[in-house]
């Protein structure tokens, strides 16, 4: 069994160590522009190039290191239709998503950014407590990780809200799907968490026009993929006040380039798509069940819906 590798990082080494833990009858080949390789089943890959497709229309599977696959499915029209494409379940995301969002959702709620604010200010002066129940959490996306967000927030008790595609049923959220339930949903949602794939269906969803039915003084939360967000309209929109403050981890443009007007909007806090990070060992022992299931002809998870591109 050979396993084509690609790591934009080019950081391959411990991925191949990690592959002779679980995957020890497997050889690995990287993949280096401009070269041959020889025929592989599986290809590993994380938003592979363009010139590596002829590769990948000749593997049994393709495996992404990650949840999202819209970096490979912008090719996915030069890729044979049978073969499958893989993404990771949780491999440990799940739980780095929920703590991220719950830290940012408790920042906003008992006001710690504008604290912040204050402090630095030289400024003592306490501020009145949001009410719980107008602080409700609207989740777009409630997918895996979506899903786990939402346990998490459940403890503290506020509304919990999730919009998906279709309709679904989560105990303690009230559900809303499809185009006729999202207006609904955000005109009820004090602050708006991006957990969308991106699909042609959803990219730029977070408008102007849908940002406006949030209620004024909302708060953005997107960690899903930056061209879901329309930036310009946001920058207006919170200079307006119709949203509060904004926590991105996701650009259109990664890094995000130093004249962007993101950096100088103090209600904008940025990191650096550190939400969920890969782990490597954890994605390597899925990936390498996963190869063995193909390889019994048994059924595997997370198969990707290129129609629905998710």
């Amino acid at each position: 069994m050979r396993i084509l590798l690609h790591r934009a990082d080019g950081k391959t080494e411990p991925w191949i160590k990690d592959f002779g833990k679980f995957l020890p009858e497997a050889e690995i080949e990287i993949w280096h522009a401009g070269e041959k390789c020889q025929t592989c089943d599986y290809a590993v890959v994380w938003s592979p190039p363009e010139a590596m497709l002829e590769e990948l229309a000749q593997v049994k599977a393709i495996f992404v290191t990650g949840a999202g696959v819209d970096a490979l499915l912008k090719f996915s029209g030069a890729l044979p239709p049978h073969i499958p494409i893989i993404r990771l379940g949780d491999a440990g995301m799940a739980t780095q998503m929920a703590e991220y969002v719950t830290h940012s959702v408790l920042r906003y709620f008992r006001r710690f950014d504008e604290y912040d604010t204050q402090a630095r200010a030289g400024q003592w002066a306490p501020l009145p407590q949001y009410r719980k129940e107008d602080f409700a959490v609207g989740v777009l996306g409630t997918g895996v990780l979506g899903t786990a967000v939402l346990e998490a927030l459940a403890p503290f008790g506020f509304p919990l809200r999730g919009w998906s595609r279709s309709e679904k049923s989560i105990p303690g959220v009230q559900c809303f799907h499809g185009e006729q339930g999202l207006d609904t949903f955000l005109r009820g949602t004090r602050v708006l968490v991006c957990m969308l794939p991106l699909t042609p269906e959803t990219g730029n969803l977070i408008n102007r026009t849908n940002m406006c039915k949030l209620p004024q003084g909302s708060f953005l939360i997107n960690v899903a993929r930056g061209a879901h967000l329309a930036e310009p309209e946001l920058v207006a929109l919170i200079k307006s006040g119709h949203i509060a403050a904004a926590t991105l981890d996701v650009f259109r443009n990664e890094p995000l380039p130093a004249q962007h007007p993101f950096w100088q909007e103090p209600r904008i806090s940025i990191t650096p798509h550190i939400s969920a990070l890969t782990l490597r060992r954890e994605s390597v022992q899925q990936i390498a069940e996963k190869i063995r299931k193909v390889e019994q002809g048994q059924p595997v998870a997370d198969v990707v819906d290129r129609n629905r591109g998710y």
